[in-house]
């Protein structure tokens, strides 16, 4: 049984910052991919950042691209999305996932197993 757990959201000003981090059961963490997923309020969840299963590879939404850092450490079963320069629009409940592929990917079906999501909330 696959668990994710997503903690470290919260309100912040604009411009502010705030670290996530999702925390995985299971011996194989270091074997897949993992993402972070975000939905506002009346729209589809949307791709925000992914890492590859050794952390060489990342990728990112344009919408937070230069401002947000995904990162993962395998020895603590624990992949995290540090979120600068925050604004209003990245307000969302955000979303921890996991593949069953070491590759990442920018698809929502493509994520196996989710978190039960974190809110964040950023103020003008």
């Amino acid at each position: 049984q696959v668990q994710l757990v997503e903690s470290g959201g919260g309100l912040v000003q604009a411009g502010g910052s705030l670290r996530l981090s999702c925390a995985a059961s299971g011996r194989t963490f270091s074997m897949y991919a993992m993402g972070w997923f975000r939905q506002a309020p009346g729209k589809e969840r949307e791709f925000v950042a992914a890492i590859s299963w050794r952390g060489g590879t990342t990728n990112y939404s344009d919408s937070v691209k230069g401002r947000f850092t995904i990162s993962r450490d395998n020895a603590k079963n624990t992949v995290n999305l540090q979120m600068n320069s925050l604004k209003p629009e990245d307000t969302a409940v955000y979303y921890c996932a996991r593949r069953s592929n070491v590759l990442l990917s920018m698809n929502v079906g493509d994520y196996n197993y989710w978190g039960q999501g974190t809110q964040v909330t950023v103020s003008s």
